[in-house]
């Protein structure tokens, strides 16, 4: 059975139709790349799933469960985390606070232990425990919003567009992050993405859109090798 199964799904905002009979299957501890052009749909799937859009027809099921009617809070105490391109961290917080701002559904006694073990996989966080998020560089900033997503201890966690506005060097580090989420803590990602070479190149299955529909689901290898969907809707030269 698939951790993640979107069957025949309709939505939209209000009377506003963006998806149109989108199916996709997410097995656990892959890593999803959901690429496309501007305007397919890519983030409102990602909205769809957390509860935040209006579903007219089809199902989500999410380990099990049909989640299709769920608001946003109760799909996260789930073990789902959404996590948006922008306002992703509280910036009046110091770094500090925004990691336990993120651990409000942990037991008091576990939160302190869960930072620990955050700040550990993320150390560049360390020297910042104590200033305001505003502060932060982009890279930082993106850093601590993965951060407070790996606090809430989540077992599925989507991601739009996690390396937006990222330098070369710093998309990579992003990259390689959300590789060892999988490998490390053995999440499940599906990462909304408009640098497609590299999504493909760091995920193990591929979700291509078009207009609000799915124009390929498979291996990321098989996409990132084929001319025409790469060359037509990508813009990757092989």
């Amino acid at each position: 059975m698939p951790f993640l199964e979107v069957d025949h799904l309709s939505a939209g905002y209000g009377r506003a139709q963006v998806l149109f009979d989108v199916s996709l299957k997410v097995d656990q501890r892959f890593i999803t790349a959901i690429v496309g052009p501007n305007g397919s749909g890519k983030s409102t799937l990602l909205k769809t799933i957390f509860g935040m859009t209006r579903i007219y027809s089809g199902s989500i099921v999410f380990d099990g469960k049909n989640i299709s009617s769920l608001r946003p809070h109760k799909v996260a105490k789930l073990g789902i985390a959404y996590l948006p391109q922008v306002e992703n961290v509280f910036t009046e917080l110091s770094v500090k606070e925004n990691l336990l701002m993120a651990s409000y559904m942990l037991d008091q006694s576990e939160a302190e232990p869960k930072l620990n073990e955050v700040l550990n996989f993320f150390p560049v966080l360390k020297d910042f425990l104590d200033r305001k998020a505003r502060t932060l560089s982009g890279g930082e900033r993106q850093m601590l919003s993965l951060a407070m997503v790996l606090m809430r201890e989540p077992s599925l966690v989507m991601l739009d567009e996690p390396s937006g506005n990222l330098s070369p060097k710093l998309a990579s580090q992003i990259f390689e992050k959300i590789r060892q989420l999988r490998d490390e803590f053995g999440l499940t990602l599906m990462l909304v993405e408009q640098n497609a070479r590299k999504a493909l190149e760091s995920s193990d299955e591929a979700c291509l859109m078009v207009n609000g529909s799915i124009a390929f689901h498979g291996s990321s290898k098989e996409l990132l090798a084929n001319p025409e969907l790469g060359k037509v809707y990508l813009g990757i030269k092989t």
